[in-house]
């Protein structure tokens, strides 16, 4: 909570230091809370829109977004995409899986904390209707060291407790080419004031951890991902329409 309120006063201050700029400006700052019933995310974010066209209702943008991702009796699997699917960039979106290549930890509960740089597609339906698409870029990760339940999918060390931590480095590439825990949002947003706005929609997250040691097949790192219904809040103090 501490944390969440440190990002919050500095968003404010950051949106509150230039008047003039901001009025120029497509800006807000969010809140979001997601959960799909055993996973939750909390999120605290600000972005800031460029206006494409005559129009400008679509528009692309950029922003920064912390993440607090938490759950139990939750399982992560073998994470890099030459593990999973046998190949590495593009190839792993039309890739079919290799189920022997997937080990698992097990936590009887986790939480991940991650600060990532994110970016905005965003589109103006109406005045007061949005649509928009956003997703981490790069960032860091962290949280406390813990043991888990390691099974090989080999039966070597089934069950045996290994040690590990988030992931540091965070860094969207493609599917299972990210590293690290990365956040995304599919949602449609309304401004009920000219200021304040609800929004709705879907959070896709990652979360990955690194044990401290190499286990089958040399691999250290493993993922979760989790597809979470979304409800947020959003303020802009100097939203300006048609911008």
């Amino acid at each position: 909570m501490k944390k969440f309120l440190l990002l919050l006063s500095f968003l404010v201050n950051a949106l509150l230091a230039d008047a003039q700029y901001l009025k120029s400006s497509n800006q807000a700052i969010d809140l979001a809370f997601s959960s799909n019933g055993s996973q939750t995310a909390l999120s605290l974010g600000w972005s800031h829109l460029h206006g494409l066209g005559k129009k400008k209702n679509f528009r692309i943008g950029y922003g920064i977004r912390y993440s607090q991702n938490f759950g139990s009796n939750t399982t992560f699997v073998t994470a890099p995409a030459e593990l999973t699917s046998g190949q590495t960039g593009l190839g792993v979106l039309f890739s079919d899986y290799i189920p022997e290549n997937f080990d698992t930890l097990t936590f009887s509960k986790y939480s991940v904390g991650s600060f990532n740089l994110s970016i905005h597609l965003n589109y103006r339906i109406k005045t007061k209707w949005e649509v928009e698409f956003n997703i981490d870029a790069v960032g860091v990760s962290f949280g406390k060291k813990q043991d888990t339940k390691y099974e090989s999918n080999k039966n070597t060390g089934f069950g045996e407790v290994q040690p590990a931590s988030p992931t540091s480095l965070n860094l969207l590439l493609t599917s299972d080419n990210d590293i690290g825990s990365l956040n995304s949002e599919l949602m449609a947003r309304y401004w009920f004031k000219p200021t304040w706005s609800i929004k709705a929609g879907a959070t896709f997250i990652f979360a990955e951890y690194t044990t401290n040691n190499k286990l089958y097949l040399d691999n250290d790192r493993f993922r979760n991902k989790a597809l979470m219904g979304m409800i947020g809040i959003s303020y802009n103090p100097f939203r300006g329409i048609g911008l």
